[in-house]
């Protein structure tokens, strides 16, 4: 179990978008893919998006910016 003080340490740590990379397209499927890396401290979310570089960029921060807003109402609750 985790110390109040690493989940305090935990909480304010942002998520921050780490990478979005362009990938090898998922078999069965079309159109260009890329590889999202978001992390929080040592933590990393990884996925596969498809869209255009900037369409996926986009939808990555819009995710990063709600799992931020998820961890900020956590650390009102404490």
């Amino acid at each position: 179990m985790k110390s109040a003080a690493a989940t305090d340490a935990w909480l304010e740590t942002p998520f921050v978008r780490q990478s979005v990379t362009p990938t090898a397209t998922p078999e069965g499927c079309e159109g260009n893919w890329f590889k999202y890396v978001i992390s929080q401290g040592d933590n990393e979310i990884t996925g596969l998006r498809a869209g255009s570089l900037n369409e996926v960029t986009r939808q990555v921060d819009e995710m990063t910016d709600r799992l931020n807003e998820r961890r900020i109402g956590k650390q009102k609750y404490k």
